[in-house]
């Protein structure tokens, strides 16, 4: 067993005017059906409100403190802005208390600092990057996670992902310079099956271990072979190599496709 030394946080109770409750749903949608398996049970948890946006243009905010927050993989800051408003955004590496951050075309190029795609030099390190214009950061959010600004091509430029996939991005997108902090954090082991019950996760049963009723892969004497064309879903769909991903809008703008 292993786990983090909480050696970048500074803080240890959340800000109360940032915080909301979040209900448990076990793996079940609204209409109480379950969507998600191997979900339920796991420590009671607060939502802290993160900006994602990150729309305070020209307003400088300073880092009071680095916070860890239960919901997500990466750390948190809390950042006091000059206007009197409190927001928590993502922690970047580097990032200490006492900082003082920017939002906007004029924002220096730092960690923590975010600005249009447009405006950041080739070869630089972004995290928290927007797909479309003022909907907020949809990429590259989870702990140690980095984006690499490869080129510039008229009104677009093109990003490397963690996933290796190269995607052109509008330059009027925000994005945030720097690798997301707690790089530690795919290191850590559980090292008991109670501690994956702690974060919500239930017990994973294998299909070969099940009665043919309740699997495509169960049944037979001993221990049998799958016996069909591949691997199956309990539902008997084929569980690797299956196209789920429908036909976006955004698919046009992906130049090459992850590395498998």
């Amino acid at each position: 067993m292993s786990s983090s030394t909480f050696e970048e946080i500074t803080k240890s109770k959340p800000e109360k005017s940032l915080l909301l409750p979040l209900k448990k749903r076990g793996g079940r949608n609204n209409q109480g059906r379950m969507t998600v398996r191997h979900r339920g049970g796991g420590a009671k948890r607060r939502l802290r409100v993160i900006d994602f946006r990150r729309d305070k243009i020209g307003v400088p905010g300073r880092v009071a403190s680095v916070e860890y927050d239960p919901n997500r993989s990466a750390n948190i800051a809390l950042i006091y802005y000059v206007d009197g408003e409190k927001r928590y955004i993502l922690a970047p590496l580097g990032l200490r208390v006492g900082d003082v951050i920017n939002s906007g075309s004029g924002a220096e190029i730092k960690p923590g600092n975010t600005l249009p795609l447009k405006l950041i030099p080739g070869g630089t390190l972004l995290h928290n990057i927007e797909l479309e214009k003022g909907r907020g950061g949809r990429l590259v959010r989870s702990a140690g996670a980095a984006a690499q600004l490869m080129a510039k091509e008229g009104e677009y430029v093109l990003v490397r992902l963690p996933s290796s996939e190269m995607r052109r991005i509008h330059g009027d997108c925000l994005a945030t310079i720097g690798q997301v902090g707690n790089i530690d954090h795919r290191s850590i082991k559980l090292g008991k099956a109670g501690r994956k019950r702690w974060l919500g996760w239930r017990p994973t049963v294998r299909g070969s271990a099940m009665s043919p009723r309740d699997h495509p892969h169960g049944g037979g004497e001993g221990r049998s072979p799958i016996g069909m064309a591949g691997p199956k879903t309990p539902w008997g769909k084929p569980a690797l190599g299956y196209k789920t991903r429908k036909r976006k809008a955004s698919d046009r703008l992906i130049v090459k496709r992850r590395e498998k």
